[in-house]
């Protein structure tokens, strides 16, 4: 059955929506930032994302699995998949806090730190490559922006 025309959007509203959605653009840039972080990473057998969770608990008190979650904007269901295939390569132990035994610290272990420093000059070139793409401070006000949304 159609659909009453009042319903249905024209095709210009798409392009619109293609042109100027926000969301869409944001995706599509970080799908293909991503991409570029993974290959640089794929010597040390890191994705962008491992390198970015493993980045986060670099700090010197192990996070609570809620800090880490709030800093990657990532919900604690998929935190927790994320945290396992880390886990399993000795990267990182989840222990209970000393202090409030319902919550979860992070901790990166000795491995872990090893393999974050391996990745972390890939991590830096690929940086700075991109970052060389953009002219004057064009760069630095991208990644504030991009702050301010997040």
């Amino acid at each position: 059955m159609d659909a009453p025309a009042e319903t249905i959007l024209p095709y210009e509203v798409t392009l619109h929506v293609r042109d100027n959605c926000l969301c869409l653009h944001v995706q599509r840039a970080a799908r293909a930032l991503a991409r570029r972080f993974d290959e640089a990473l794929r010597p040390v057998g890191l994705t962008s994302g491992q390198f970015s969770l493993l980045m986060s608990l670099n700090r010197p008190d192990p996070p609570k699995i809620g800090e880490v979650s709030a800093l990657l904007a990532m919900d604690r269901t998929t935190l927790t998949a994320n945290l396992k295939p880390l886990e399993r390569r000795g990267f990182l132990v989840v222990s209970v806090d000393p202090r409030d035994k319902r919550s979860r610290r992070l901790i990166l272990t000795d491995e872990g730190r090893r393999a974050l420093a391996a990745a972390y000059p890939y991590w830096e070139e690929c940086q700075a490559k991109l970052v060389s793409r953009f002219p004057g401070e064009d760069a630095a006000r991208l990644l504030a922006d991009l702050q301010a949304l997040s």
